[in-house]
């Protein structure tokens, strides 16, 4: 499940996430996204070597960014199904096993409801970002 019913994408990505994995497919060619459930590291979009992390039987695909499969799971894709995720990137530390930690700035989930304004998952309103 890609897109909605008007076509949308489910899932974007802003200039600088894309930077972000550029950098990161240099060292791990081979990746994917997995919506944090909020577990260890929050609710973060981790980043992991694709044979490194097992997709679960009821893990939903709601798209690619920049070419990397971007899952969540089932119980979230409920919650969250009415929403347009935005991938961004942020300073500070990555989640603890994902690939952006160490590197000084980490990913973070936007949303925004089909047709609505955009926020911060977490955090109070934020501006609309420029998405690709």
């Amino acid at each position: 499940m890609e897109t909605t019913v008007t076509g949308e994408p489910r899932v974007l990505a802003t200039d600088a996430a894309l930077v972000l994995i550029d950098e990161i497919r240099r060292d791990n060619p081979d990746i994917l996204f997995h919506q944090s459930g909020g577990c260890c590291d929050g609710s973060s979009p981790m980043c992991y070597p694709s044979n490194e992390f097992r997709v679960g039987e009821t893990d939903v695909k709601v798209g690619e960014i920049a070419g990397v499969p971007f899952y969540i799971s089932a119980s979230q894709f409920e919650a969250w199904k009415h929403t347009q995720l935005i991938i961004d990137v942020v300073s500070g530390r990555g989640g603890m096993f994902s690939l952006d930690n160490g590197r000084e700035k980490r990913f973070l989930t936007r949303s925004r409801l089909f047709g609505g304004e955009t926020c911060a998952i977490g955090m109070p309103s934020a501006p609309d970002v420029p998405v690709v």
